[in-house]
């Protein structure tokens, strides 16, 4: 495999953007740009130039790779610039900005877990930082190198191991290296009428191993709302040695050594291999939207449903302003989007079931769509159009020097309603204070439980010229203390990178951050992995 990063995605003729989400040729163009402009008061009369990789301080490399492992890695400017960061909005503002931090020395795309553990070892007798890279898509800084205590920085590309390795029909799973984008798994798996059926967000843009690594969240709303639920094995390459846990359905032996790297964000090794759970295609399918004049009244039809065993595969409550942005709904009406799936059976008589709880909650159900994978609802089919849709017009904003993020956080049912207006009073406080314009605070939720929801709130207003990242850090710190005093996650499956440390230092209880050092310690002597992610 090259060493230099391909300009376009395998198998198709689209090129993805280095400084901002996506396709390149998916971006808004100017007009649009300034279209959306004048939804935010205070924004640029222009939009900001694309950046180019020619204007960037793109230095020589501090250091240079030995001869043995040379053919893994480049210095090419375009694939540095493509590893410096992830995709989050401070990322974006930066590029825009030409003040892109850091800028890796090297970037390596190993083949097999010898080259990795060779490139680790090389790494660690260098003092030489070495950061994961997979899709390359994390919104919390946790692909970048902040600071100046190493030597030089390696971005360590893992997509070239993209392949399923071995299915297993049976017991309906596959072995699959971790760099294999969601594109590109899915593929592989299909002629086998298998599937993973993870899809977040980023599904495009991310991979296995980084699902993994960051605990990410999926499109189910619940049961299997992590990938952590489709697991049986990982194979992980340290700096001290590799190791992989027994494929098993499961087990009662001790702590679970998966659990000890699901969620590790390249901090403590390098996963290359995971058995993964697979599902037959679902060949059943309905969807419906609701629409609600009483927020409350929604989160309650929610909640009713999610403590029912009806278990819908999408089950996202959109508030008016998000609603509305979304155009799923333009009345100021609250918009609940339920769906169903299975591979065996019909689902129509479990949608009929949960449209009862949401209409005796006060909601108005429209007719089901049943059994088609495009819905005829227009409010659903809104939805996903804009789910989709939503971080190109994010970097859209971004030209037009909008501060535009997300953040999103998981807490119990006695806790959501007082967060949801702390977080809209006093973020959209903290984003007024810092531009001098009013913000747009909007909620969703994406994943809900039994026992409580994972609520995703949208920021919007418009920043300082040139002086966005430090609006966007005040936006943050305010969020971050609104969490914390409701007892609410500081992150439910974005991670927590470096964006996230000071409310993950809050949350994580003093034992459990001691154990963590000393694993760290033990399997990353020379603390090379990804610094600062989790600890320092």
């Amino acid at each position: 495999m090259p060493a230099t990063a391909p300009p376009t995605d395998p198998g198709t003729s689209r090129t993805r953007s280095w400084w901002g989400w996506g396709y390149t040729e998916a971006h808004p163009d100017d007009a649009e740009c300034v279209a959306m402009g004048t939804l935010l008061p205070g924004t640029l009369v222009r939009p900001l130039p694309i950046p180019r990789v020619a204007d960037l301080p793109i230095g020589r490399p501090g250091i240079a790779p030995p001869s043995a492992l040379a053919h893994l890695v480049t210095t090419d400017p375009e694939a540095r610039a493509a590893h410096a960061m992830g995709k989050a909005y401070r990322d974006v503002i930066r590029a825009l900005r030409g003040r892109p931090g850091r800028i890796p020395d090297l970037v390596a795309r190993p083949t097999d877990d010898q080259e990795v553990a060779d490139l680790l070892d090389w790494a660690g007798e260098h003092g030489v930082a070495v950061i994961p890279f997979g899709g390359g898509s994390s919104v919390v800084g946790g692909v970048e190198y902040r600071g100046d205590t190493h030597r030089a920085v390696l971005s360590l590309d893992l997509t070239a191991m993209d392949r399923v390795l071995e299915i297993d029909t049976v017991g309906r799973s596959a072995l699959i290296q971790a760099g294999a984008l969601g594109p590109v798994l899915e593929e592989q798996l299909r002629p086998h009428g298998l599937t993973l059926r993870h899809f977040p967000q980023s599904f495009e843009f991310s991979t296995l191993g980084g699902w993994l690594a960051t605990r990410a969240g999926g499109h189910y709303a619940t049961v299997h709302t992590h990938i952590d639920d489709f697991v049986q094995s990982l194979r992980v390459v340290t700096p001290a040695a590799a190791g992989t846990s027994w494929r098993l359905p499961a087990s009662g032996a001790g702590p679970s050594p998966d659990r000890l790297f699901l969620g590790s964000e390249g901090t403590l090794g390098v996963i290359t291999e995971a058995w993964m759970r697979l599902q037959e295609r679902p060949r059943h399918k309905a969807s419906a939207s609701v629409a609600f004049t009483d927020f409350h009244r929604a989160l309650d039809a929610v909640r009713a449903i999610a403590q029912s065993d009806l278990a819908p595969a999408n089950c996202r409550l959109l508030d008016p302003g998000e609603a509305l942005l979304s155009g799923a709904s333009h009345d100021g009406s609250s918009v609940l989007v339920l769906g169903f799936e299975s591979a065996t059976n019909p689902v129509d008589d479990r949608l009929a079931a949960a449209l009862d709880l949401a209409r005796a909650h006060g909601g108005r159900g429209k007719t089901p769509s049943a059994d088609r994978d495009t819905p005829t609802d227009a409010a659903v089919s809104a939805w996903r159009s804009a789910f989709l849709r939503m971080p190109y017009l994010r970097d859209g904003l971004a030209r037009m020097g909008a501060v535009v993020d997300t953040f999103e956080t998981a807490a119990t049912w006695d806790r959501i309603p007082a967060l949801i207006e702390s977080v809209r009073t006093e973020v959209g406080g903290a984003a007024l204070k810092a531009t001098g314009h009013e913000a747009t605070v909007n909620c969703r939720l994406t994943h809900v439980y039994p026992d409580g929801a994972a609520p995703y709130f949208t920021v919007a207003v418009a920043g300082r010229p040139g002086d966005e990242v430090a609006v966007w850090d005040d936006i943050k710190a305010a969020a971050s203390d609104v969490l914390h005093r409701h007892r609410a996650s500081i992150t439910h499956h974005h991670a927590v990178g470096r964006d996230h440390r000071p409310g993950y230092d809050l949350q994580c209880p003093a034992p459990f951050a001691l154990a963590l050092r000393a694993t760290k310690n033990a399997l990353d002597p020379h603390g090379v992995l990804n610094p600062g992610v989790l600890l320092d």
